[in-house]
């Protein structure tokens, strides 16, 4: 099951964009030396993030290791302990090492330290921000974001962590205008990719296709290129393209063969495709490779699709035993699914409380609600999940269960189909759930629910003959519909009765062909 967080390779993307803004062109003991050399991998990490690129990954650590050499000896220089701090939060982001970001702290602290924030340290209060949002710290990020935009509203990388932090905090409005502003501000991949996610968080599939497309079109660098690619294969996989999502990893794999979300995305998607072994096979690279929470969750779960118990719970005891950032919306889910429910509504609870307010945190909420047997609570987060926009599969499927848990079959029957149609393959547990759920709730009855039938009036205002036919009652050809009186052939009798021709509706009066007798009563034909 993929969880519906902010996209990792979108965090990363943002996080370079700091990076971008604190990377200087230094390697300052080569400046009037003459031409320069061909670009060394430290260097080739800095110009990618000037041009808001992410720099591969080797080249990243030489750039981390440059700077470290380079500080032993000029402690004092404020802008490479900026750019070292978020150079070590971009790693620590796109690997998921958390074991980077104290380290990026410390840095980051240290420029401050140097060169405080009141003399114009932007680019350190950049740092933290991103570092905050790499963590989950929402609202940290949104203060520095909002911070560095004040002191400088054109500074471009400013913007990607407001977007993250806005989305965290689900205030989605926020996001949209600070993707807009982004744009007047910027341009190439990362932008792209930007206005990519805000598409998909609408529920515009095609637009976000094509912005995803241009970002990949607009990469600068492999490293970044894969992460548009495999961009674009969660959007294909979101909507049920499975063969489509797995030529889009594989694309993304051939230019980084390591390429963590790629390698997840092929699992899933392999997986959906009914090559389990290949899954499997690709969920242990992945894992090896980029060990995040919701990867463990989901490639859990395929194991016990599978029948393979042992392996799942392995993955669980995994998953509840490590140290994770941003990883509350996972554990929760996995409380809820295979564990104890009510731990699951309290830690999710306690996420709410913080103002983590994004669709992910109002669905997990509302489905450790529901497991937890309250589906009354649960049913107004799970339709403010749902409400936003985004088409997400594992969302609808939560929103119908609640829904058929609560007697409302035509709301739970339509949910259940709606979240099949997204993607019939969305998870490898809860599509084959959502199937067996359908099922019992049967085909879509001839007559209406009790709730939308029109309602019966008290006393017929006229009354056929001497005894009143009962409202609804037809009363064929030759057969009588109260005392003496006969209606004609398709004739209803009672409240708002159609005679036919010569037919007597009441004592002595009669009504002409196709008159309506009772002129007080409704005028509907009751079948």
């Amino acid at each position: 099951m993929k969880t519906q967080n902010v996209s990792r390779t979108v965090l990363a993307a943002g996080v370079g964009a700091v990076l971008a803004a604190t990377a200087l062109l230094y390697v300052p003991e080569l400046v009037g030396q003459g031409p320069p050399p061909p670009p060394g991998p430290a260097q080739r990490a800095t110009i990618a993030a000037h041009a808001g690129a992410q720099a591969a990954l080797p080249d990243l650590a030489a750039l981390i290791a440059d700077r470290e050499k380079w500080l032993r000896s000029h402690p004092e220089d404020d802008a490479s302990w900026a750019a070292l701090g978020a150079a070590y939060t971009e790693r620590g982001a796109r690997i998921g090492d958390v074991r980077d970001y104290p380290r990026a702290e410390r840095a980051l602290k240290r420029s401050l330290a140097e060169r405080p924030a009141a003399r114009g340290n932007v680019d350190a209060q950049l740092g933290l921000g991103a570092l905050a949002g790499a963590r989950g710290d929402w609202k940290s990020a949104k203060e520095w974001g909002e911070r560095v935009r004040k002191a400088e509203p054109g500074r471009w990388p400013a913007y990607p962590v407001l977007i993250d932090a806005y989305n965290g905090l689900g205030d989605y409005e926020s996001a949209r205008k600070a993707a807009e502003k982004l744009e007047e501000l910027h341009a190439g991949a990362v932008v792209r990719a930007r206005a990519a996610q805000a598409y998909r968080n609408r529920g515009w599939r095609e637009d976000a296709d094509a912005a995803a497309l241009d970002a990949a079109a607009l990469a600068e660098t492999d490293a970044e290129k894969a992460a548009s690619l495999g961009r674009l294969g969660d959007l294909a996989w979101e909507r049920g393209e499975a063969a489509e999502a797995l030529a889009r990893y594989g694309a993304a794999l051939r230019l980084v063969r390591d390429h963590g979300p790629s390698l997840a995305g092929r699992a899933r998607a392999l997986a959906g495709l009914g090559r389990t072994d290949e899954a499997l096979r690709d969920w242990r690279a992945a894992l090896a490779r980029l060990p995040l929470p919701e990867y463990l969750l989901e490639a859990g779960e395929l194991y016990e699709a599978v029948g393979l118990e042992g392996e799942a719970r392995a993955l669980y005891e995994r998953l509840r035993s490590g140290t994770w950032v941003r990883g509350e919306v996972t554990l929760g889910l996995l409380e809820a699914d295979h564990g104890t429910p009510a731990a699951a509504v309290e830690r999710l609870r306690a996420e709410w409380a913080r103002g983590h307010r994004s669709v992910a945190v109002a669905d997990a909420l509302g489905w450790a609600l529901y497991r937890a047997g309250d589906p009354r609570e649960a049913l107004g987060y799970a339709k403010r999940a749902t409400d936003e926009g985004l088409r997400s599969a594992l969302f609808t499927y939560h929103l119908g269960e609640i829904e058929r848990a609560l007697e409302q079959t035509g709301p739970a029957r339509r949910h259940l189909a709606e979240a099949l149609r997204i993607n019939p393959e969305f998870s490898p547990l809860h599509a084959r759930r959502a199937e067996q759920a359908l099922t019992a709730l049967g085909e879509l009855p001839d007559e209406l629910p009790k709730e939308l039938r029109p309602e019966a009036p008290a006393e017929a205002s006229t009354a056929a003959g001497t005894g009143t036919a009962a409202s609804g009652v037809t009363a064929g050809s030759g057969v009588t519909a109260g005392s003496g009186v006969t209606a004609g052939s398709g004739t209803t009798a009672g409240s708002g009765v159609v005679a036919g021709s010569g037919t007597t509706a009441g004592s002595g009066v009669t009504a002409g062909s196709g008159t309506t007798a009772d002129t007080a009563a409704s005028g509907a034909v009751r079948e």
